[in-house]
């Protein structure tokens, strides 16, 4: 543990059987015994998220020219993210510390997650946004009437703040005072993988990484349930993922460094757009040890990303996914991932979050008249380009 850095949980595990945790909720909470959380928290109120789909994309994969291609799609959760998960195993914690009030300095999903989970347990919510955050994500937090602050700033003078005020205020910062305990919860989309796959790791795991704290915890999962025997030893390459606009990680990976020179943010990839991650120096430890990678893909790339994944699989990814999906098609290109590799993407968010990206170049086909004849005559003009007629 590094001076300032985060703090990470360490456990003293019992036995754990495949056959307990198949006994236990449909949800995250299925994996309650290797979370930092008081027994019972399935039985408590709360929005329960986790073993959302998995998802084999073989035309995908095709249409990249790799064998075996899955997508992890969190888009299933309550508020739509992988936020949930955070969210849930924090706000235990929150309750078993008192707290009475939630808050969180977010880009987004975070303070959708927040903003729901803490009405949904009868508490208050206080978020922090930067206030250029899409529109959609502005709504969706407020609709859950909590207080919602909008930042005249980047995430991190938000994060910053947020610091500063979990000083003076008796509140629960999920991702400031709270946060050794949230960042646990993003385990079990590695649990949920590995149990989805047949209790078997998959070759490699590509992760988008704005603090660098999901590539972590995912690769962490894998680790526990290795040593618990859950599954047998396999080795998991972990690749990271980041929009150029915002690529201080991948940059650090790039030049061979240990550490971390914070950006400023320029993306539409506003989830990923943290210029000083956190979790950095721990995500190039990950992908060094497991022999991955970290790349970044312009926001062309990533909205390309996005349509590639809704026309060949139906999963509208938000723009987080869509950087996901971008990098492993960069990472083929250059030869830096085995296209035989088995493979899972991580779509972390619903693209319904960030319309705004993909709006620009997503529209009617064609615009006509309500006549039959102006329909054929429209039509058999792009019946020769796919069309069926």
């Amino acid at each position: 543990m590094e001076c300032f850095g985060p703090l990470e949980v360490g456990y003293e595990y019992d036995t754990i059987t495949r056959q307990q945790i198949q006994a236990g909720p449909s949800s995250m909470w299925r994996y309650e015994a290797l979370l930092p959380v008081a027994p019972g928290a399935h039985a408590r109120a709360g929005l329960h998220p986790g073993l959302t789909r998995l998802v084999r994309a073989d035309n995908l994969a095709a249409a990249l020219g790799a064998r075996t291609v899955w997508v992890k799609d969190d888009s299933g959760n309550p508020t739509h993210s992988f936020k949930d998960r955070v969210v849930a195993v924090a706000l235990e914690n929150a309750r078993r510390l008192g707290y009475q009030t939630i808050a969180c300095a977010s880009t987004g999903n975070l303070a959708n997650a927040v903003a729901a989970a803490a009405a949904r347990a009868g508490l208050a919510s206080v978020v922090f946004v930067p206030s250029n955050l899409e529109a959609g994500k502005i709504v969706t937090t407020a609709v859950y009437g909590g207080t919602l602050v909008a930042i005249e700033g980047t995430y991190d003078d938000v994060n910053r703040l947020c610091t500063e005020v979990a000083a003076c205020r008796d509140w629960g910062f999920v991702n400031v005072n709270l946060r050794p305990y949230y960042a646990e919860g993003s385990k079990t989309m590695g649990y949920e993988i590995a149990e989805q796959l047949g209790w078997r790791l998959p070759d490699a795991v590509i992760a988008p990484v704005a603090s660098g704290s999901l590539l972590t915890k995912v690769d962490k999962a894998f680790r526990e349930f290795t040593s618990l025997g859950l599954v047998d030893p396999h080795p998991t390459a972990v690749y990271g993922a980041q929009a150029t606009g915002c690529s201080p990680v991948s940059r650090a990976f790039r030049e061979g460094q240990d550490f971390v020179t914070p950006v400023k943010p320029d993306t539409i990839a506003k989830s990923l757009a943290i210029g000083n991650p956190a979790d950095g120096p721990f995500a190039l430890d990950v992908v060094r040890r497991t022999e991955g990678a970290i790349e970044d893909v312009s926001d062309a790339e990533v909205v390309e990303g996005i349509r590639l994944l809704a026309r060949t699989e139906g999963i509208f990814a938000e723009t987080a996914g869509g950087v996901v999906v971008a990098t492993y098609r960069k990472l083929l290109r250059e030869g830096l991932i085995d296209p035989r590799a088995e493979v899972v993407l991580l779509n972390t968010g619903d693209g319904l979050k960030t319309l705004d990206a993909v709006q620009p170049s997503c529209g009617p086909t064609l615009t006509v008249t309500p006549s039959f004849d102006a329909f054929q005559a429209a039509f058999a003009g792009i019946a020769a380009d796919g069309a069926s007629a």
